[in-house]
């Protein structure tokens, strides 16, 4: 047992009994709904436990706003009332869906706290606001006590978790840049660290989110990161670009290239403060860049293309150096010399799945009416419990891809719940007569059930022995435990936890190559924007949001079959896109003639973007890229040039690399421009 994971399980306990205890002294009708609170609120994390906190107190409200203002104008048609109450939660949870962020959890307690609030208040509606009040008081009361004692008591910030992460991530982010720049980065196991890096940034980015809320972690390294995740978000797809030239130039790099690609390869792994200085390999670089013409080679194109990437691997790398340094001074990153400097004020793009979160939403709505049909059919006085859990357990998971195995998983363990409490209430409470018994009886499972929420492998188990033990113990000031109604509420549970498997298998779930080829056909939509918005959108920002796409895809690589892996790899895409971004920069400088080539090439790209990936790249497009590369060498001004080369080499070894060198010959030249 870690102590970590201990002292997280002792706090938990101790926020439970605290919030219990202060419901029991004033009175709460449900106390123990704020001990449940507890468990469903705290995180290892001081941070997330925060956030979580925040957005829940606020989705509550919100739930409970949404139950006064529902209930008691549709309670004489219940039909109606439970189809209102299901939109409700349905929309409450699309919208969650679609946000991604700690802000979620305001969307699906709203939604699903209208149906724990007012299905049982529907045989009494007249009570529904002291009920609403009474539902607040307690589950705000839980998620205080847990950030109370989350952040005073032994807190532990996130900031050295999401620290070590990156230091991890760029250690071998630099490991990974010398094998490509030594030539090694070609294989599929290359590849698969580059995708593996794409998941990692993901999961920092997700942790870095609980930053804001903690009061522990300073405020130059909260944006110092932000700073250095936008360079790490940039350095992947700039590697595949590097490696892409270096394998166009295999048998024909010059040795001064060879030499200061070695060269390139020690200083970028030297973590020593004795490195060669940054400003010497660009004054390096700069001394081999080719002076290009319209009898250029492909080779000096591609040399050319390969030399302003090393300058660009070179600036992020020097820059990932710098601000890593001053988060580790507590220096304000926003007056620290970097060499590329992205746009400030830029929101983290995220990817959006609409289609995918409606039918989520589709989902639970299904399955709380036809829980609610069997209540109204039967008539069963405790059947309120169904609806209600089915609410829960499919907003819970609906952001998986296939959620039926998470709840069928959180069904059982809450069974498990159901037995372990059975034995509380009617073989070990009875004899209890004081609170400070009940407290030492207590502390041994939910001690359990605490560590078991602390390991990121448990949590699941931990989370539904700890929130449902809680409550369905159902502690009031008097014991008042009653079999009968007891299993009654138990059956309700599990039919509601039974009908959100059946339904979610027969409405929800989808497989993971199915949702990854969803992620490819949205990459491949945004790139075709780009490319009809001529460029028109912040780099960082659209690394951002195809390097989230690419982070999802590779969270789902281990259940895609071996096969179908390759043609799942959107580095590319994300190279496509930059390169297209790139040539933004030349459009005001360049000639007319140069101007309408590109701009006919990017309406080619568009179109063969909406098709895939449905079908090959034509080779019209590849034409049209090699049109527009024949002008753009002649173009006077160096700046544009470069500009437009950079960007027009890139897209064509993007999508065409296994495409004859450029060009082929003078009289194909002749005929490109013709």
């Amino acid at each position: 047992m870690r102590g970590p994971d201990l002292a997280f399980s002792l706090k938990t306990f101790g926020a439970a009994m605290l919030a219990l205890l202060i419901a029991l002294w004033i009175d709460l009708p449900r106390p123990y709904w704020a001990m449940a609170t507890v468990y469903i609120t705290s995180q290892p994390l001081a941070g997330a436990t925060a956030s979580k906190a925040f957005y829940r107190v606020l989705g509550t409200l919100a739930g409970a706003a949404a139950s006064v203002a529902i209930v008691p104008n549709f309670v004489n048609a219940p039909e109606l009332l439970c189809l209102v109450v299901a939109l409700w939660t349905g929309a409450c949870l699309y919208v969650s869906l679609l946000h991604r962020t700690p802000r979620s959890y305001l969307f699906m307690l709203a939604g699903y706290t209208l149906a724990l609030i007012g299905f049982p208040a529907v045989t009494d509606p007249g009570s529904i606001f002291d009920v609403a009040v009474a539902r607040s008081q307690e589950i705000t009361l839980g998620i205080v006590c847990a950030t109370l004692v989350s952040t005073i008591v032994f807190p532990r910030s996130a900031a050295p978790a999401v620290a070590a992460k990156v230091d991890n991530w760029l250690r071998d982010a630099r490991r990974l840049s010398r094998d490509v720049l030594l030539g090694q980065g070609g294989t599929w196991d290359d590849r698969a660290r580059r995708l593996g890096l794409a998941a990692e940034a993901l999961e920092i980015d997700t942790l870095a989110t609980h930053l804001a809320f903690d009061r522990l972690a300073d405020h130059n390294a909260v944006r110092g990161l932000r700073a250095l995740r936008l360079h790490m978000q940039l350095l992947l797809p700039l590697l595949g670009s590097v490696h892409d030239r270096l394998a166009a130039l295999e048998g024909h790099i010059a040795p001064q290239l060879a030499e200061l690609l070695q060269r390139l390869a020690r200083w970028i792994v030297d973590e020593t403060h004795h490195r060669e200085p940054a400003a010497q390999l660009r004054g390096a670089i700069a001394a081999l860049q080719p002076s290009l013409h319209a009898e250029s080679s492909w080779e000096q194109i591609v040399t050319a293309s390969l030399l302003i990437r090393l300058r660009e691997l070179v600036d992020i790398s020097d820059d990932c150096r710098t601000l890593s340094v001053a988060i580790a001074a507590d220096q304000d990153t926003s007056d620290v010399p970097l060499a590329l400097r992205t746009e400030e004020g830029i929101a983290p793009a995220r990817h959006r799945d609409h289609a995918l979160a409606l039918w989520s939403a589709a989902g639970v709505v299904v399955a709380i009416l036809v829980c609610c049909a069997f209540w109204i059919a039967t008539g069963w006085t405790d059947g309120a419990s169904a609806p209600m859990m089915a609410a829960v357990a499919c907003s819970f998971f609906a952001a998986q891809d296939d959620p039926a195995p998470s709840i069928v998983r959180f069904a059982a363990w809450s069974l498990v719940a159901i037995v372990i409490d059975a034995v509380y209430l009617f073989a070990i409470i009875p004899a209890i007569s004081d609170v400070e018994m009940l407290i030492a009886s207590l502390a041994p499972a939910f001690l359990l059930f605490g560590i078991l929420i602390a390991r990121p492998r448990t949590t699941p188990i931990g989370m539904a022995l700890g929130a449902n033990g809680a409550t369905l113990l159902a502690l009031q000031s008097t014991y008042a435990a009653d079999f009968q109604s007891y299993a009654n509420s138990a059956i309700a549970f599990m039919v509601g936890m039974i009908a959100a498997v059946v339904l979610t298998r027969l409405v929800r779930s989808a497989r993971a190559e199915w949702i990854a080829q969803r992620l490819l056909r949205s990459s491949w939509e945004t790139l075709a924007l780009t490319a009809e918005r001529r460029g028109h959108h912040d780099r960082a920002a659209f690394v951002g949001l195809m390097l989230d796409r690419l982070g999802l895809l590779a969270q789902r690589f281990a259940s895609i079959p071996e096969d179908d892996r390759r043609t799942l790899d959107n580095l590319g895409q994300i190279r496509v896109g930059l390169n297209i971004i790139d040539l933004r920069r030349a459009r005001h400088s360049l000639t007319a003639a140069t101007l309408a080539a590109i701009d006919a090439m990017l309406d080619r790209l568009a179109a063969a973007c909406r098709v895939q990936p449905a079908r090959p790249m034509a080779p019209a497009l590849l034409a049209s890229i090699d049109a527009a590369l024949a002008r753009t060498l002649d173009e006077p001004k160096a700046q544009a040039q470069e500009d437009a080369l950079i960007g027009l080499v890139g897209i064509r070894m993007g999508l065409f690399p296994a495409a004859p060198a450029y060009p082929a010959g003078e009289a194909d030249l002749r005929s490109l421009v013709a």
